[in-house]
């Protein structure tokens, strides 16, 4: 047994198994069963990347961490999971990933916000 990964998840905190990139895409496997997937195009570095490069992704520190040794690059699985990114997305954007297009759209920052009740003029 490996006493780290035991701490990790009897503190709940996620690491990862297992990850990999299909084109622009990066994908954890979780300990715990559950597959996250972040664009590279969300980190600065990733951005500049070439798919080629974006797979040679290698598990570190027992599952805290992703590593790009060509790239010079550690990202932690931590901040994957909680979404802390360095870039936000274009409003409107499509991966390529498996080969099929994914589009998505990124909502405007004001979504979700409750709108201020205007006061009735007398």
């Amino acid at each position: 047994m490996n006493s780290t990964a035991d701490r990790k998840s009897e503190r709940g905190e996620p690491f990862a198994v297992r990850a990999w990139a299909e084109g622009r895409m990066v994908f954890v496997h979780l300990a715990d069963g559950r597959i996250v997937g972040f664009p590279a195009d969300r980190f600065k570095i990733l951005s500049g990347a070439t798919d080629e490069q974006l797979k040679r992704v290698e598990v570190r520190l027992n599952g805290y961490a992703l590593r790009w040794e060509e790239l010079d690059e550690d990202i932690t699985v931590p901040g994957i999971v909680e979404g802390r990114f360095q870039l936000l997305l274009p409003q409107t954007s499509a991966l390529r990933v498996a080969d099929r297009t994914v589009e998505y759209r990124v909502a405007p920052k004001t979504a979700g916000r409750k709108r201020r009740r205007r006061e009735p003029s007398i």
